[in-house]
């Protein structure tokens, strides 16, 4: 009896191990999806600047969320910023909707992921260190942390990326079928 439970449990867990190499990558996608593309894709947009070049110009708004503690030292003026800061606050602009979007339809996923993982913790200390935000501690017993709680639970589903890959339903899957590419093997 005990011997055929065991067997049952392996079996089963065997066939869970094969339906999670399929099933994680593709829950990662859509929580992430469903719980952060809005947030990152509005802080993007209020980052763009005004009128038809606002893709090139960043709002005030930008320098002050990327770059807090030089653009107050600027006196709010975007014309003492420099080119540096401009790359600066449009790489964080532009990543804001290009990681994102390249995740959700699972495109360089892995590479992807791993900006995102960076983006986040990048995020986190101009929030602490820029913004004043109260970090708290990590494992503090308060899941509320805004920081790095909160920071680490969105970063599980791309570590589960950067691991797994994005799953059969994605654009790096069916790229790598149509140039018979073995580099995400099925399990």
């Amino acid at each position: 009896m005990i011997k055929s439970i065991t067997h049952s449990y392996i079996k089963l867990a065997h066939q869970l191990d094969r339906a999670g190499a399929e099933f994680l990558p593709i829950c990662a996608r859509l929580v992430f999806g469903f719980t952060l593309l809005g947030f990152f894709w509005r802080a993007g947009l209020t980052k763009l600047g005004e009128g038809a070049s606002k893709f090139f110009i960043p709002s005030p708004g930008a320098y002050a969320q990327i770059l807090p503690q030089k653009f107050e030292a600027s006196g709010y003026d975007q014309s003492a910023m420099s080119i540096l800061d401009w790359l600066v606050v449009m790489a964080g602009t532009y990543g804001e909707f290009i990681i994102p979007l390249l995740i959700i339809i699972g495109f360089a996923t892995r590479a992807a992921a791993l900006a995102m993982i960076v983006f986040i913790f990048v995020m986190s200390l101009v929030d602490v260190s820029g913004h004043g935000v109260v970090a708290g501690s990590l494992l503090d017993a308060n899941p509320m942390s805004l920081i790095p709680d909160q920071r680490l639970y969105w970063s599980v589903p791309m570590i589960i990326l950067i691991f797994k890959g994005p799953g059969s339903i994605s654009c790096d899957y069916l790229l790598c079928r149509f140039t018979k590419s073995n580099a995400f093997p099925r399990n």
